[in-house]
């Protein structure tokens, strides 16, 4: 199949690699396509300049798959980056008459609200808190209603190779363990990747909307520990954390498994050894 990758950042860059490992021919489009692997098929392209016109696409492409990554996390630069360069692809796609067999977008669990440190599944209602969680309700919108078969991944915190800032922090003593519990939901680069090849490729129809989320929703305290532990390091002292998320929840990813996917990394500490042992690389 021919698989278009949009947005070849890190995590566009891994989910090429297994397309194209399974056989797939791939063009990914960036800003930067020299740094993408020779294996590609690229263009350089700006999705978030408005001024330019898109490239032309082929005709007979299978699979398109959008990773959207922000260079901030501003209002100006979400919509510019997730809801205005969504229209600008899906205009494109009507442009050339290409009609894929799946459009995958890669959105975030953000648009979710808080639930009290309850369960939160693919069937919970959206409660976007935040300007930027609002663009990307909306751009998950935008792909429902144009795109003839959609598929909306919503992932948690990604992690993997080159992803230290957590292990920074441990490490150098400038972590800080929350008073109280934190839920935190992750899931590794690799298995993030792996999910996107699946649901695109799948023989049986996917569902329209999947949470990207490893095992186990686990307190940020627990993970500090996990990670003070096998560095070697005193383990991180209460006080105030600053915690960067949406609302208190633990994340389902029990639709995801009944699709038969198998991850490689079931919980944060299959997935934490792997990137302490140097396993694995960020792409840039």
């Amino acid at each position: 199949m021919k698989v278009l990758v949009l947005g070849a950042g890190d995590l566009g860059t891994e989910a090429g690699l297994r397309f194209a490992a399974a056989g797939h021919h791939v063009t990914a489009w960036r800003r930067r396509p020299e740094v993408l692997p020779a294996s590609f098929g690229t263009r350089r392209v700006d999705l978030g300049d408005a001024g330019t016109e898109l490239p032309a696409i082929d005709p007979a492409t299978d699979i398109v798959v959008f990773t959207p990554a922000a260079p901030e996390r501003s209002e100006e630069a979400y919509r510019r980056t997730y809801l205005d360069a969504t229209h600008r692809v899906l205009d494109a796609l009507e442009r050339d008459g290409v009609d894929p067999q799946r459009f995958l977008l890669v959105s975030s669990t953000a648009v979710y609200g808080d639930a009290a440190g309850g369960w939160v599944d693919e069937d919970t209602p959206i409660s976007p808190r935040t300007e930027t969680a609002q663009i990307l309700a909306v751009t998950e919108a935008a792909v429902r209603e144009r795109a003839t078969t959609p598929i909306i991944l919503r992932l948690a915190g990604i992690y993997g190779p080159g992803r230290n800032h957590l292990v920074s922090q441990v490490r150098n003593g400038k972590a800080r363990t929350p008073g109280e519990t934190v839920w935190t939901n992750r899931i590794h680069r690799d298995d993030a990747a792996a999910a996107i090849v699946h649901l695109c490729t799948m023989d049986t129809a996917p569902a329209p909307l999947y949470l990207g989320v490893d095992h186990e929703p686990a307190d940020l305290g627990e993970v500090q520990g996990f990670l003070a532990s096998s560095l070697g390091v005193p383990r991180p002292e209460v006080g105030e954390a600053p915690v960067n998320r949406g609302g208190d929840r633990r994340l389902s990813n029990a639709r995801l498994l009944a699709s038969g996917f198998e991850f490689t990394f079931p919980t944060y500490r299959e997935g934490y050894s792997s990137v302490l042992a140097g396993e694995g690389v960020r792409h840039p």
